[in-house]
Order: structure tokens, then C-alpha cells, then sequence
């Protein structure tokens, strides 16, 4: 069907959002995005665009920004992380969609630079929906309400949207196990453009430069008892991350000298959800499905979401009908590749004897067959939903 004259609100101005508000507007719906906060404020840190991804932004005529807000990645280097040296590397591909390295707040621009004829208000206070009704309705921290046509929730992973698809009680994520800190550095003089990763007993570290190499982002990842919160947002000491890796070798210590700002969150993993719409209510990135850091998928299923929801409504009779395609569409390959990262964080943190024996295999294995690594992903980066 037409989009033409389909009224919708979509709650969250994050990747999901606004890749969500842009693909319908291409293709005529009227669309409000309403984000909380005043702006789209320059927070977050380093993402990993891979060509699922990246085929997205394209389509979404944004293709050259990306281009120019991020850089085109050459390779991912897995190191062993007492000594740093490489244990296996697995070359990008140069041609095609390619993987890009990039700073969320220059993603999000990169976005909003696709917003043509979204109306785009802030300081929306989204606190439910509701979904009665042929024109289901938002409630503002006022009182006040707004109906639309269709009401999608990319308002991330404490969505106020998500219960209005599945009920009051959702399942409860449970702590990994795990923190992660986060924090920005500058990068050293001709920084090859690459994303590496230092492997550990119960422990790595992932880096990448950003912002034309004047940035070095770190994610570092450890095994632990101590619970941490869930989210990005909370500071932590330092000196708590250097201890945690003091005995990483290479340029690691060098890295962790240099870093000033630090943030710590404890990693959850949620189920994916069951479904992903009601009525006419819709979840998608993060509100439907969270996913550890350790595929660097989360912003990639995100804008697969948005641009395959715009998609099958297109092309369906109704509403209804659209919303249930797309879901049946996107459900089994969220929860693979949500499964693929959950393994990958076993493989990252192997101890003695079984870390030494991996290691050599995987050596052996990239002189032998150079390309097996990263083949065994690539239908995660082959996907087109752009081409559907």
C-alpha cells in the first residue's frame, strides 16, 4: 500500500528512531519523532558500521556522509594480550558497502542528514502508549495525549513503549558476569585504520581510531562477580581499569595512561522479545532486542529494523498485515546474531591450557585459509534488506 497520508509517531531519536522516521518519510507517510532529551546531544562513543549497515545509510542517500564521518575500516586484529602480537588478521574487504568506523554523535548527524520532511520534536516526555483503539495513543509526563495511525517505540533498551507490546511484565534480564568501561583518547600519529582486539584470561580490550584518526576509541571488557548498573552513563575511577589490565602488553598500557574520562556498565542479557508489535504499536532496535557489544551489531540491527519495517509496509495491504511480515522477517535473525555475540564473548576471555591451543589454531588457520574467519560471518554481512 501507499504511505501517503499515514500518520505515524515514532518515540526516541537514537539510530532506530531516526532511521525509522526517515525511512517512512521516503516513502510519504507523515512522520513525528519525539525525543526526550533537548537535542541530539553529542554522547556515546565508537561504533562498528558493517555492510548490512552501511547498505541502510545508503539507501537512505546518505552513503557520502557516512564516507566522510567515519573511517573505512582495513581489518579486524585479533592479539594475544600479554604481549600484544597478532594472532590472527582478518582483512575488510575494500570494495562494496565496506565496514566503517565511526563516533555515534557523527552517525546520528550522518541520520538526521536523511530527515527530510520529519517534523522532529524535543523534550518530549513519552512516559506509555496506549494501544486500544484504531488509533492507538501516546501520554505525555503532562497528561496530555497525541494519536496516530502507527506508534513505533525505538526508545531503547528501558523502552516505556515495550510493555504496551508485551504485557506488564516483561522478562528480567539477568548480569552477565561482566563490566565494560568506555572512554576516548587521542590517537597516536598514523593510526592504521583498523579494529583491534587484545584477548585475555577472563578479559579484552577493542580499539579503533575515529574522527579521521584523531580519536582512539577503547571498549574494555572484564570478567566479574561485582555487580554493575545497566547503561552508559556512569563514570567510574581510571586507576580501576589499569588495574584490571595491567598485565595487557603492546600499546595497551600506553593507551590507559592517556585516559581521563572513564565509564562503567554492567552487561545484561534480555531476551529477545516474543513479538514486536501490537495493534498498531511497533518495537524495534534495543526496545525488541538487545544485544552484548561483542558482534558490534547493535546500530547495524537497528537500522536493518527500521529500513525493513518502512519496507513491508509498503508493499502489504495494511497495517496489520505489514507489521506481521516484517516481524516474521526480522525476529529469527535478530535472535541468531544476538546468539553469534554471546559466543564470541566466551572466545574473547580463554584461559590456559585452552587459550594457547585456540590461539595456535587459529594462527595456522589464517595462514592456511586467510578469508575462513570472517567467511563464517558473512551472513551477517551479506544481508541486504535494502534489496527485498
Amino acid at each position: 500500500m501507499s504511505l501517503s497520508g499515514l500518520e505515524v509517531l515514532v518515540v526516541g531519536g537514537g539510530v532506530a528512531g531516526l532511521a525509522s522516521a526517515a525511512a517512512l518519510a521516503h516513502r510519504g507517510a507523515s512522520v513525528r519523532l519525539l525525543e526526550r532529551a533537548d537535542g541530539f546531544r553529542e554522547v556515546g562513543a565508537g561504533l562498528q558500521i558493517s555492510p548490512n549497515g552501511a547498505r541502510v545509510i545508503a539507501a537512505l542517500g546518505q552513503d557520502e556522509a557516512l564516507a566522510q564521518a567515519g573511517i573505512q575500516s582495513r581489518a579486524v586484529v585479533l592479539r594475544e594480550g600479554a604481549q600484544g602480537h597478532a594472532v590472527l588478521r582478518m582483512a575488510l574487504p575494500a570494495d562494496g558497502s565496506g565496514f566503517h568506523l565511526i563516533h555515534r554523535a557523527d552517525l546520528i548527524a550522518v541520520l538526521e542528514g536523511a530527515l527530510r520532511g520529519v517534523e522532529v520534536t524535543f523534550g518530549a516526555s513519552v512516559e506509555a502508549v496506549l494501544p486500544e483503539g484504531t488509533r492507538p495513543a501516546i501520554v505525555f509526563g503532562d497528561g496530555s495525549r497525541e494519536s496516530a495511525d502507527l506508534i513505533i517505540g525505538a526508545d531503547g533498551l528501558h523502552s516505556r513503549l515495550r510493555p504496551a507490546v508485551l504485557g506488564a511484565a516483561p522478562s528480567t534480564p539477568f548480569f552477565t558476569g561482566q563490566v565494560a568501561w568506555r572512554a576516548l583518547i587521542p590517537a597516536e600519529a598514523g593510526a592504521a585504520p583498523e579494529a583491534q582486539v587484545f584477548m585475555g584470561p577472563g578479559r579484552h580490550l577493542v580499539s579503533y581510531p575515529l574522527r579521521g584518526g584523531a580519536l582512539r576509541n577503547i571498549v574494555a571488557v572484564e570478567e566479574r562477580r561485582d555487580w554493575a548498573q545497566e547503561g552508559w552513563t556512569h563514570r567510574d575511577d581510571p586507576a580501576h581499569l589499569r588495574e584490571a589490565f595491567r598485565n595487557f602488553g603492546g600499546p595497551v598500557p600506553g593507551w590507559l595512561a592517556q585516559v581521563k574520562d572513564l565509564w562503567l556498565w554492567g552487561l545484561f542479557r534480555h531476551e529477545v522479545a516474543a513479538r514486536w508489535h501490537r495493534r498498531r504499536v511497533a518495537i524495534l532496535g534495543d526496545a525488541a532486542h538487545p544485544t552484548l557489544p561483542f558482534m558490534a551489531q547493535g546500530a547495524n540491527l537497528a537500522l536493518e529494523d527500521a529500513f525493513a519495517l518502512a519496507s513491508a509496509l509498503e508493499r502489504t495491504q495494511g497495517l496489520e498485515e505489514g507489521l506481521a511480515e516484517w516481524q516474521a522477517a526480522r525476529l529469527p535473525r535478530a535472535r541468531r546474531v544476538i546468539q553469534a555475540a554471546n559466543r564470541n564473548a566466551r572466545n574473547y576471555h580463554l584461559r590456559a591450557p585452552l587459550a594457547p591451543l585456540a590461539h595456535l589454531a587459529l594462527r595456522l588457520s589464517g595462514r592456511v585459509f586467510p578469508d575462513a574467519a570472517l567467511r563464517q560471518f558473512r551472513w551477517i554481512y551479506d544481508h541486504d534488506v535494502t534489496a527485498a
